[in-house]
């Protein structure tokens, strides 16, 4: 049976430094508090996968201590620090570690895709077993998961993070790589004062 691994990126809900783009919006305690609020739906997606299928989960975290990490989330989980470097860095470490740790399969996710439920993580796993990249396209131009069974560096290196190119040039990349990809459904990741009020069903 394969070993799945999940891995969570996350930061500490503090007000000035979580979901910066929405303080114009919600102010820094209405930021953090949304940050505070899908990453603790995240993680209680991540545990049912636990229970469901054995998934290991790993929450990766920036500005913060492990302990910190334990107190708000529960000391249930595993907690390592990011590390240093872009984001691209910092996800092929930590995808290389949890395969290196055993995992087979391993796929990373942020907090802010609040549609991400277990069943589509779920649908990440799977499509893995036939496939060398899984892809979760959202609508800004970017991904809310990745999914991999061997580390792909030209995946991580040198990227246009946090430009709607990211998505197009990672499968420029898989594509150059003959890399077998899967998709999951386009889904909205809530960054801007517009992702939320697309979220809340209000008028733009």
């Amino acid at each position: 049976m394969s070993v799945d691994a999940l891995v969570i990126f996350t930061r500490l809900p503090r007000p000035g430094q979580a979901k910066t783009r929405l303080i114009p919006a919600l102010g820094p305690e209405g930021a953090a508090d949304l940050q505070r609020e899908l990453t603790e739906a995240t993680v209680a997606t991540a545990r049912r996968l636990r229970e469901q299928d054995g998934t290991r989960v790993t929450v990766r975290f920036t500005d913060g201590d492990a302990a910190e990490l334990a107190t708000w989330l529960g000391p249930d989980l595993a907690y390592r620090d990011q590390g240093d470097g872009d984001l691209g860095t910092r996800m092929r470490l930590a995808l290389a570690a949890a395969l290196a740790e055993g995992a087979d399969r391993a796929v990373v996710i942020g907090c802010d895709c609040p549609a991400l439920d277990a069943d589509g993580i779920g649908a990440a796993f799977a499509a893995l077993a036939d496939h060398d990249l899984v892809l979760g396209p959202a609508r800004d131009g970017g991904y809310y998961l990745l999914g991999l069974k061997r580390i792909e560096e030209q995946l991580f290196i040198d990227l246009p993070w946090g430009s709607p190119a990211v998505l197009e040039t990672t499968r420029e990349r898989a594509a150059a790589a003959d890399l077998r990809t899967h998709e999951l459904p386009v889904q909205d990741d809530i960054d801007t004062p517009e992702d939320l009020r697309r979220w809340r069903g209000q008028p733009g």
